[in-house]
């Protein structure tokens, strides 16, 4: 066994690899994103994503799960890889690789450990100034978030069991960073067939539309696992 490790003994330097979470969640108004605060160096004191080095006993899947955990306190049933960033010198202390995930969840209480100081949920428009490269790795994560959008219906994850079409309209309006008209939206919405009216308006009311609703489970997984394409 020792001749087989002395055999696959290189010269060259090998980079270390890390992970990092970018968590999304929606407060019913803006969309939210969480960090944690670094209590070490590098860029102790600065606020960053969630994350951290890869063990030699572990996929890249269960450190991101792992460091998200340590450092939060929140537990996330799925988490997916969208890229890597890889640019030289974009961690001072090694040359290390980042393997970045994303996941979006109902916003939770979540608490700094290990090497976090804090965490805490940010409104995306009031993200500071992030270490690292994290102000590049929030920037690709909005665009895949954008085109995820369109593609796979993800108010399931973000939006209570019950809610309001108002709350799913700004939700798509906070992602996509647009206006729709709420009659159109509407249409569009019920013609997916993936909402169940739980609530009706009261018949005295101007408008008889129903006012909440909660998501049609099977019609919502069928559409994930096929795809779609939502165009406004």
């Amino acid at each position: 066994m020792e001749e087989i490790k002395q055999k696959y003994i290189y010269d060259y330097p090998h980079p270390a690899v890390a992970t990092d979470c970018v968590i999304f969640g929606f407060d019913g108004e803006q969309l939210q994103v969480l960090l944690i605060e670094r209590g070490i160096e590098p860029f102790m004191g600065c606020w960053a994503f969630p994350g951290g080095f890869l063990r030699m006993d572990e996929s890249a899947d269960e450190c991101a799960q792992r460091e998200l955990r340590e450092e939060t306190g929140l537990k996330v049933e799925h988490i997916e890889q969208f890229h890597s960033f890889s640019a030289v010198g974009r961690d001072p202390r090694e040359r290390v690789i980042s393997i970045a995930y994303f996941a979006l969840v109902k916003i939770a209480e979540v608490k700094g450990g290990d090497d976090a100081r804090r965490a805490q949920w940010f409104n995306i428009e009031d993200v500071p100034q992030l270490a690292f490269d994290h102000d590049l790795i929030l920037r690709k994560a909005l665009v895949c978030l954008k085109e995820k959008i369109h593609f796979e219906p993800i108010g399931f994850d973000l939006l209570p069991e019950i809610f309001k079409m108002s709350e799913l309209q700004k939700l798509y309006e906070a992602i996509l960073e647009v206006k729709f008209d709420r009659r159109n939206f509407y249409k569009k919405m019920n013609a997916l067939e993936i909402l169940i009216p739980i609530e009706e308006r009261n018949p005295n009311a101007a408008s008889r539309n129903p006012i909440k609703y909660r998501f049609n489970k099977v019609k919502y997984y069928e559409l994930k696992r096929k795809g779609f394409r939502l165009e406004f």
